[in-house]
C-alpha cells in the first residue's frame, strides 16, 4: 500500500483523517523511518526513533513503547522501513495506543468490520482480532507485502505485546517521536484508546493486564529510586577525588581525550 495516502488498510482504522508520512531529517540516522521515497521528501517533519535524542547503544532489537501514539501513524512509520531491511522490533503496551476520532465512532467502525465474513464458511476468514496487540499487528501487516516471502519474513521480525512481559520489563524502551499524539493531533481533537475499544468488542484480559502493569510499575519505581541513590553516591565520589586527579584531567583535556 503506498505510504503517500497515509492511514491504515485495517477497516478498524480506515477513514481516519490522520496523515502519516515517513521522513528522516538530514544528518540523522533513524532505526524506524529508514529511507524515504523521493515523492515524500520534505513533506512532514519527524524525528528518528531514539531514546532521548541519540540512537540506541545496546544490542538486540529496539523495544518500542507505544502508549500515546496514533495506530496508523506509528504503523506507517515502522512497517515499510523497520522490518523489510532485516531489523527486529518489539512493540509493548499496545493497549495504550491511540486512534484518532472519538470512541463511539471508532467502535461503530469496528462493529461494522466484525460483520464482514465469509457467508458460507466464516471460519475461513476474514479473522477479527480482539487483543490490542493483534489489532496493531494486523494494521502493520496491511502495510507490508505479507503474501510474498520477503513480506512474511519481515512480519516474523515483529513482536507485539499487551503490557510489558518479561524479559522486556527490565530492558530499555523507546518511543517514536514522529508519531506522538501531541505532534500528530491538534489538542482539541478527540481520540480513543485501543485497549478500551478492544475490551468492548471482546478482549477479555483488560483487567489482568492492568493489574500486572500496576505491579510492574511499582517494581520499576523501587528500582529507579535505588538507581537515583547510586547515581548520587557516584557523583559525590567523583567530587571527592576531583582535586587529586585534576592534573591528570588537564593533560587528558589537552590531548582531546576528555572534553
Amino acid at each position: 500500500m503506498p505510504l503517500a495516502k497515509g492511514g491504515s488498510p485495517d477497516p478498524a482504522i480506515k477513514g481516519s483523517s490522520l496523515l502519516c508520512l515517513p521522513y528522516r531529517p538530514q544528518g540523522s540516522e533513524s532505526m524506524v523511518t529508514g529511507s524515504i521515497p523521493h515523492r515524500l521528501r520534505g513533506k512532514t517533519p519527524a524525528q528518528p526513533l531514539t531514546p532521548g535524542s541519540t540512537g540506541p547503544a545496546w544490542p538486540g532489537p529496539p523495544r518500542v513503547a507505544v502508549p500515546g501514539l496514533p495506530t496508523g501513524c506509528v504503523a506507517s512509520l515502522m512497517s515499510p522501513s523497520a522490518f523489510l531491511p532485516g531489523r527486529k522490533v518489539v512493540v509493548v503496551r499496545c493497549e495504550g495506543i491511540n486512534i484518532s476520532g472519538n470512541f463511539y465512532r471508532n467502535k461503530l467502525k469496528y462493529l461494522a468490520f466484525l460483520r464482514k465474513r465469509m457467508n458460507t464458511n466464516p471460519s475461513r476468514g476474514p479473522y477479527h482480532f480482539r487483543a490490542p496487540s493483534r489489532i496493531f499487528w494486523r494494521t502493520v501487516r496491511g502495510m507490508l507485502p505479507h503474501k510474498t516471502k520477503r513480506g512474511q519474513a519481515a512480519l516474523e521480525r515483529l513482536k507485539v505485546f499487551d503490557g510489558i512481559p518479561p524479559p522486556y520489563d527490565k530492558r530499555k524502551r523507546m518511543v517514536v517521536p514522529a508519531a506522538l499524539k501531541v505532534v500528530r493531533l491538534k489538542p482539541t481533537r478527540k481520540f480513543a484508546f485501543l485497549g478500551r475499544l478492544a475490551h468492548e468488542v471482546g478482549w477479555k484480559y483488560q483487567a489482568i493486564t492492568s493489574t500486572l502493569e500496576a505491579k510492574r510499575k511499582e517494581k520499576a519505581k523501587l528500582h529507579y529510586n535505588k538507581k537515583k541513590k547510586l547515581m548520587k553516591l557516584q557523583k559525590q565520589a567523583e567530587k571527592n577525588v576531583e582535586g587529586k586527579i585534576a592534573r591528570y584531567t588537564d593533560v587528558l583535556k589537552q590531548y582531546g581525550i576528555l572534553v
